[in-house]
């Protein structure tokens, strides 16, 4: 084919394929300026860390004022995009409204990150200083980008939640939703793999391996067949939690109890008593209380092991 036979061919599926395209519609948020507003999210909550140059405590006024302004104006336009994309009234107050909430929220998030980065330092031997786990923890991007982007979405901006979000995942390979409520002092060790849904709860002091899924199983759908939204479809994890790698959990109705321990490779579709050790026995699913040597024994059937047409991310 010539370059205009494929030209033709190209137009030819716009017009057929419209659900991807976006022509004669709202200007979309940018890729490019979510990158750079992700990365100056990261510089304000830890300055001095991700900076080509040193920033003395003399410069540090100046240098957070101008970086604030920067980010105020591009925050402001990408929202505006935003609610504009979904027809909102008003677009540019509540832009406006919606950044300078966000802005507001910096030190109040700033203490948050400092209990997941003490986490991730008193959580992993091999972790030498603080300073390594902000600059090499991947951990630490994904979960700083994440609670910026849930404060954007409890104030119900559409899609640049999620923009940032996967700015995250694409760096990190871990897959966290902004809708999800996350407790101080959350740590994810080595990172790579992890997804968590938008309506998991997680408490405080949680630590979770690489691999770990907490996500939905089959819901409900409408007359037209498609999902129905809006409803609790993640598991809550309580505060003392440790999950090992690979272990899915799932379900909106699920719930893993304060101090409890899930094993690696568990498949968990029902909750959890705190102080319990879950972990695989054979082909079952032994639960025990830590201080006790009762256990529970759970057969699954087979239509609820993974690979089943019955569960979700």
């Amino acid at each position: 084919m010539t370059l205009d036979q494929i030209k033709q061919a190209l137009l030819a599926s716009y017009e057929a394929d419209g659900g991807i395209n976006h022509l004669d519609g709202t200007n979309l948020p940018d890729q490019e300026s979510v990158s750079r507003l992700a990365a100056d999210f990261m510089h304000l909550l830890f300055p001095g860390f991700f900076e080509t140059s040193a920033v003395t405590k003399q410069q540090i006024a100046d240098v957070t004022r101008l970086r604030l302004e920067g980010v105020a104006a591009r925050l402001i336009a990408e929202i505006e995009k935003s609610l504009k994309f979904v027809q909102q009234p008003d677009p540019a107050l509540r832009a406006r409204e919606a950044a300078m909430h966000l802005l507001s929220e910096l030190p109040a998030l700033r203490r948050l990150v400092h209990t997941d980065v003490s986490a991730a330092y008193h959580g992993d031997p091999a972790a030498r200083s603080i300073d390594e786990i902000i600059l090499a923890y991947p951990c630490v991007l994904v979960i700083s980008l994440q609670r910026i982007a849930h404060v954007l979405y409890e104030q119900k901006v559409p899609l640049l939640p999620r923009m940032i979000t996967e700015y995250a995942h694409e760096r990190t390979g871990c897959d966290i939703h902004p809708g999800a409520q996350i407790g101080s002092h959350f740590f994810i060790d080595h990172c790579t793999g992890v997804v968590i849904g938008e309506t998991a709860r997680i408490g405080h002091h949680v630590k979770i391996y690489q691999g770990v899924t907490l996500g939905a199983k089959s819901f409900e759908v409408d007359d037209a067949g498609n999902p129905v939204k809006g409803v609790k479809r993640h598991p809550d994890v309580d505060d003392h939690v440790t999950i090992y790698a690979h272990a899915t959990i799932l379900g909106g109705d699920t719930r893993i109890g304060t101090q409890s321990v899930v094993g690696a490779n568990v498949f968990i579709m029902q909750s959890v008593p705190p102080h319990s050790l879950a972990y695989n026995k054979g082909s079952t699913l032994a639960i025990r209380q830590r201080k006790k040597k009762e256990e529970m024994v759970i057969t699954l059937r087979a239509e609820d092991v993974p690979g089943g047409s019955d569960w979700v991310i």
